[in-house]
């Protein structure tokens, strides 16, 4: 089979597939779910849209397709050869909070989890998603004290309960083309759910593009609270997949956590604030995304990545994934925000306001 042509043309994967990689891995499956080097350029070969254009089947893929992923992996992120990914999510280590002057409306920290021996979401398998949905109904089952809820299985969901979910903007929805293309939507939507606590401040996504999207929120801004609630949860899980299934997170020495899209690897973490930048507004979106990613942050409207930004309202969040720690991205948003607090009184007297 020769090599096919790679619609999306500004993509990584076209800059670094080759015929001499493409030849050498055409045939190969990968041992977890038979995941192929095909499969994980799909998105990129069907679509003329993407940047990255790749994902992953199973852990394995990163390891048996590393020729092609690795120098992705270097250049989305912005590093270098010989790094390794520290994680730390030791909330106790965060120094000051939020300025008292922001106006957020809102704060949530999430990150991607996978469990080890599963496929990723691009690759498992049916038999595979349903074992996995049940051991996290029994991890969601000892979950006690703020952290106990109800799990809601989307296959057989009651309208009533979807149109719930739906207003408090938590259920996840199939139609996405990178998730259809890529095989994230095989089966949809067995194997599938949403689990939230009581206070709908700690919530889980089963089975979506990563195996677990685990999410601490709550009104205001503290960024502080938001990730001891995240770091806590989060380990509470874990334990109990390690009780009931013997398993763990899937986590690499180098890479960090494992995630089936590489963008997101290392922490797999996104923070973020819904905050009020009148200032910032009227300087322009230009200007706020420049800034932003000095501070390495990275500014969107609050109606996610393709809403556009309008208004003073941004949805602003870390700009790193991969080689930085969660503790350093959280603290990194705590005075990025501050700052751009603080340069924003100026910008509201330049402006009038």
């Amino acid at each position: 089979m020769s090599m096919p042509e790679v619609k999306s043309k500004e993509s990584l994967v076209k800059k670094y597939l080759t015929e001499e990689i493409w030849n050498k891995y055409k045939d190969h499956k990968t041992k977890t779910c038979g995941f192929t080097l095909e499969q994980c350029c799909k998105v990129s070969l069907d679509l003329d849209n993407q940047h990255t254009g790749i994902y992953a089947g199973d852990h394995d893929s990163y390891k048996d397709f590393k020729d092609l992923l690795h120098p992705i992996i270097l250049d989305y992120h912005g590093l270098k050869e010989g790094f390794a990914h520290k994680s730390d999510m030791d909330a106790s280590k965060l120094v000051g909070t939020t300025s008292s002057d922001a106006s957020i409306h809102s704060t949530r920290i999430r990150v991607g989890r996978n469990i080890e021996g599963f496929g990723l979401s691009p690759g498992i398998t049916k038999e595979q998603r349903q074992d996995m949905e049940k051991l996290m109904i029994k991890a969601f089952e000892s979950l006690e004290g703020e952290f106990a809820g109800t799990y809601y299985p989307l296959l057989g969901m009651e309208e009533a309960t979807r149109q719930k979910l739906v207003d408090d903007h938590f259920l996840f929805m199939s139609g996405d083309p990178n998730l259809i293309i890529s095989g994230m939507e095989r089966d949809w939507p067995e194997g599938r759910g949403i689990f939230h606590n009581k206070d709908k401040t700690f919530l889980v996504w089963v089975n979506e593009e990563d195996q677990l999207r685990i999410i601490s929120m709550q009104k205001g801004g503290d960024i502080n609270e938001v990730f001891k609630r995240l770091s806590t949860g989060i380990q509470l899980i874990e334990d109990s997949i390690r009780k009931n299934g013997s398993r763990s997170f899937s986590l690499d020495e180098q890479y960090g956590y494992i995630t089936s899209c590489p963008t997101n690897l290392g922490t797999g973490m996104r923070a973020s604030v819904h905050i009020d930048l009148e200032g910032w507004a009227k300087e322009g979106n230009d200007a706020l995304k420049a800034r932003c990613n000095e501070l390495g942050l990275q500014p969107r409207g609050t109606r996610g990545e393709s809403g556009g930004m309008t208004g003073h309202t941004y949805d602003i969040s870390n700009k790193h994934r991969l080689g930085y720690s969660e503790v350093q991205l959280v603290q990194n948003m705590i005075d990025g925000v501050n700052k751009l607090v603080e340069e924003d009184k100026e910008l509201r007297k330049k402006h009038g306001l």
